[in-house]
């Protein structure tokens, strides 16, 4: 044990990891839009760099911050000062982090011993790779393909799912647009395995793979996700260059051609939700893009995030229902009934809009827009005791839980494709 503990260590010095001693994550709870306003007015001070991971939107909904430790005593003092009631969820966002980078050392250990892949651990974006192309070996109807390639230039590599036919109607899956949410490049690599593993034995599998393809992107921010193993942890956006400016990255989620530059998004290049010079300009959004439209028979657009437990669906740009919201609402509320009967995780229902807050440029509005009908958000585990560092012994209990919802969905599209 301290041998690892030693080895994590001196991986993380020699990879030049930001460190977050001293840093501390405050849930914030607001009781009324007065409050609200202020904590905005806070999200504005960009001397005191922080780190909204749940933003101020509405006095109902919890407002989660990561505050670097020369700000944590100002930021307390400002709320104290206002009234405002916070409550500490990490206390030393460091140690969470050392105990992640410990874990993963541990696994790379195990996994050296016993040949096998564990999935239930998190990996580099090297390692995922290559599991994919274990999966394509191992199972004749799994194909990997690349459909793109990142600002710098690494492979997007979807796996697809087909038992024959061509053009056949087709269901997304991507996971990690956010860097950042492990929980989700990680489920989305247990959901590869189950669906490879069980096409044959699995009712439900094997008859939505003999009428629909299945494409699913397990990492679909492949330069953000290495340098959240590679520099800092919390990166949330792509890596590329923005011109006339030292900031770095877009979100993603806030590049696609859906009521972009509105509301929910920045114009400022060093926000976390900076929207991008246009949309679609990221090439990461683009090959998503120019894929579903020359493949023409996309039936459902599925997207993985975390976290919060919450399962939405259009409009994010809007805080009008869409056309279908009759049906998205009841089958939302029928996916979220699947994934609490397993373990009795709760998920919200709802459009983005009134859900959580107006955001605009996002992946699911876009597909919605564009004739996709079934487009969903899981946001995944947990409701904010770890935020986005869930540990990695829920990665396959919270898999298993958005699988049965996904399943709830995906059999849905498949009965109303046939």
């Amino acid at each position: 044990m301290k041998l690892i503990l030693i080895f994590s260590a001196l991986i993380g010095a020699s990879l030049c990891l930001e460190t977050f001693v001293g840093h501390q994550v405050l849930r914030i709870k607001t009781k009324n839009e007065e409050e609200v306003k202020q904590l905005q007015l806070l999200e504005s001070l960009e001397h005191l760099q922080l780190d909204f991971w749940i933003n101020p939107s509405a006095p109902a909904l919890p407002v989660d911050v990561r505050i670097p430790a020369a700000s944590v005593q100002p930021v307390k003092a400002f709320l104290e000062s206002q009234g405002i009631q916070y409550s500490i969820l990490i206390e030393d966002l460091q140690d969470v982090l050392d105990k992640e980078r410990q874990d993963m050392a541990e696994s790379a250990q195990r996994q050296r011993s016993t040949s096998s892949f564990d999935f239930g651990a998190y990996h580099t974006l090297d390692d995922i790779n290559a599991e994919l192309d274990q999966l394509a070996s191992e199972h004749s109807f799994v194909e990997k393909i690349q459909i793109g390639e990142s600002y710098e230039k690494r492979p997007l590599y979807v796996l697809k799912f087909s038992t024959g036919g061509s053009n056949r109607p087709a269901i997304w899956l991507d996971a990690g647009i956010h860097s950042r949410e492990w929980v989700t490049q990680a489920s989305a690599l247990w959901i590869a395995n189950k669906i490879a593993s069980d096409y044959g034995t699995d009712e439900s599998i094997t008859s939505l793979l003999d009428k629909m393809d299945l494409f699913l992107l397990p990492v679909a921010n492949p330069d953000g996700f290495v340098y959240t193993h590679t520099s800092n942890r919390m990166w949330r956006k792509t890596r590329s260059k923005i011109p006339g400016s030292i900031c770095v990255g877009v979100d993603p989620n806030r590049n696609w051609d859906a009521g972009f530059g509105g509301p929910g998004a920045s114009n400022k290049p060093c926000s976390d939700s900076y929207h991008g010079p246009s949309a679609n300009s990221e090439v990461e959004v683009k090959s998503v893009v120019d894929f579903i439209k020359n493949h023409g028979n996309f039936k459902a657009f599925l997207t993985l995030h975390s976290y919060s437990q919450l399962l939405m669906y259009p409009y994010g740009y809007k805080c009008t229902r869409p056309d279908d919201y009759a049906e998205l609402e009841s089958l939302g509320r029928a996916a979220a009934n699947s994934i609490r009967s397993l373990y009795g995780t709760t998920f919200q229902v709802g459009p983005i809009c009134s859900t959580i807050y107006q955001a605009s440029g996002g992946s699911i509005d876009w597909a919605y827009d564009n004739g996709i009908k079934y487009s969903f958000a899981f946001e995944l585990r947990d409701t904010g005791r770890y935020g986005f560092l869930l540990p990695a012994n829920q990665i396959i209990p919270a898999a298993k839980e958005t699988w049965l919802g996904l399943m709830k969905i995906m059999e849905h599209v498949r009965n109303k494709s046939s």
